[in-house]
């Protein structure tokens, strides 16, 4: 049987090889976003890839990590509502989230679980929608977003590809920034140029974008 703790810990190098090189990558990521939002404070992120298998999720969880361990309180919200993972990722339930979120009726205590890291919760995807789009560009998904940005310091927002469907173009807008997820090698820069022109197009606010998967250099001690 595995626990949600070793879970995490199995799944997300920040838990597992805190002192490796990639764990300190996502802490430079973290000081990046923490100074680029100086004179615009970042309240809500929104994660996304140019297409899928890019390491968007695994990204977004890490950086997560890193930012609960910066002392701040952190929720991140699957809106992958198509292929969503970040349940898989800290071995949680998902038989509620998100999506029973948006369809209560009334307004209730959200489904929002406890993970391995303190100051750091999860709001899963829950039940899969036929519709993902007309859910994630509701009114009271706009609601949702102003309830949970109260609640935390950063809330962190994982969506699909943005070229493969236009659930994160929908979602842009609502946020304070997105983040650009891509990988090399793999990723080609027509598809990379194409998600960066419908985020521009919905005038979301790009803060950067990480590269996943590039080789390290070695002859250096840091």
């Amino acid at each position: 049987m595995t626990t949600p703790g070793t879970a995490a810990e199995n799944a997300l190098i920040t838990l597992r090889e805190p002192g490796s090189a990639a764990a300190e990558a996502y802490r430079t990521l973290r000081t990046n976003i923490l100074f680029s939002s100086l004179d615009r404070p970042l309240r809500t992120l929104l994660v996304t890839s140019s297409a899928p298998d890019e390491g968007k999720s695994s990204t977004l969880a890490n950086l997560a990590v890193t930012m609960a361990q910066a002392e701040q309180r952190v929720l991140l919200v699957d809106c992958d509502l198509r292929r969503p993972s970040l349940h898989t990722l800290f071995g949680l339930p998902n038989e509620r989230g998100l999506t029973s979120a948006i369809l209560a009726q009334e307004d209730g205590s959200l489904p929002i679980q406890s993970t391995v890291v303190p100051g750091l919760q999860l709001l899963t995807s829950g039940p899969l929608p036929p519709r993902p789009t007309d859910l994630l560009g509701s009114r009271r998904m706009g609601a949702l977003i102003e309830q949970l940005s109260a609640s935390a310091d950063i809330v962190l927002f994982d969506t699909p590809p943005v070229v493969a469907v236009t659930d994160a173009a929908v979602l842009a807008p609502r946020v304070d920034g997105v983040l650009l997820v891509l990988h090399a090698g793999q990723t080609r820069r027509d598809r990379a140029r194409e998600a960066r022109r419908l985020l521009e197009k919905v005038k979301a606010h790009i803060v950067g974008v990480v590269l996943n998967g590039a080789r390290l250099e070695r002859g250096y001690t840091y």
